[in-house]
């Protein structure tokens, strides 16, 4: 269909090296391109459907947003309430999208949506759904404290028409599907901000060495130079759980456990860089000249996007409770 057929790793490879792009707006939007939107297309998607929208997805003609989390529904899936109500050959779709990356320029969304009225783990459906058809009102592009240079929408559907044949995969699965995509997405996630704040650490090591405060550079501050050390560590850290993570998935392995702990991880390290760092440079930090500031903004939303901090929390410890006691 395009691809190079390289495995995951490659993806992470990717994702880390573009963190040397100085956003997080952008790197954010290629994820949800090649790692957030499209991975059930790929697996579970028909031969049609993929010609139709995965190939000029990988070659870059078609741009796609994933519909997943509404006004009332952002990490807790299961809780969505568009629906898609099967008449004929077709799905009539209502309901709304909301925090949805890209959604304002989209060819096509990655839609879930409730195809039943059965239980909320098997009553879901992925569907490819052109952003052109009757129906579907782009609201706004949503002011944003950061990732500013990325175009974040609110979506209304009102008896949008699709057919039926769009499904991705088996009727009822699209939860399970979901869940598979998000292991992708917070893997990308992590590798992109191992780049940034390893930048942020370094551009502060400078900038701090040459700021003279009463007669002698910041850096020179036993509690300054240990703070940076001990940031970096971290990152260290997070970059080793990130590489047996893909190392694991590559493998086969069901992930779900240690990569919410590298979104856990990814998440808090970017606040605890990008502020201590923000503060060692001092007022310069409060401007928006420097790459600290935007990343302080753009960073912040690893804690939210993509599932929050305490909802990697939950999951850790789901999984935890099914490890047998010694």
């Amino acid at each position: 269909y395009g691809g190079m057929g390289l495995d995951f790793s490659y993806n992470v490879a990717v994702a880390e090296e573009l963190g040397n792009i100085r956003c997080g707006g952008i790197p954010m939007a290629i994820g949800v391109q090649a790692g957030m939107a499209t991975p059930a297309l790929t697996r579970f998607g028909s031969d049609e459907l993929k010609k139709q929208f995965l190939v000029p997805t990988i070659a870059g003609d078609f741009v796609v947003c994933l519909g997943v989390s509404e006004a009332g529904a952002g990490s807790d899936v299961a809780n969505i309430k568009t629906t898609a109500v099967r008449k004929g050959d077709e799905y009539v779709i209502n309901g709304g999208k909301m925090w949805t990356t890209s959604g304002c320029q989209a060819d096509w969304m990655c839609l879930l949506a409730n195809t039943s009225e059965g239980p909320p783990h098997r009553n879901k459906s992925l569907i490819c759904l052109p952003m052109n058809l009757p129906g579907i009102h782009v609201a706004k592009k949503i002011d944003k404290l950061g990732m500013r240079s990325s175009d974040t929408a609110q979506i209304f559907f009102e008896d949008v028409r699709v057919p039926r044949k769009n499904l991705i995969g088996e009727e009822g699965k699209g939860f399970t599907y979901q869940m598979l995509q998000f292991q992708e997405e917070r893997l990308w996630a992590v590798a992109t901000v191992l780049t940034p704040l390893e930048t942020v650490i370094q551009e502060t090591i400078d900038y701090t060495r040459q700021r003279k405060v009463f007669d002698q550079s910041v850096l020179h501050n036993q509690a300054v130079h240990f703070r940076l050390a001990e940031l970096a560590t971290e990152l260290e850290l997070l970059r080793s759980l990130l590489y047996r993570t893909t190392a694991l998935y590559v493998e086969g392995n069901d992930v779900t456990k240690f990569a919410s702990m590298a979104k856990l991880k990814a998440g808090r390290l970017s606040r605890e860089v990008t502020d201590s760092c923000l503060q060692f440079w001092g007022g310069m930090g409060f401007t928006s000249e420097v790459l600290v500031s935007r990343l302080y903004r753009d960073l912040r939303l690893m804690s939210i996007g993509g599932g929050t901090d305490e909802t990697m929390l939950s999951i850790i410890c789901k999984y935890m409770e099914t490890l047998p006691s010694k």
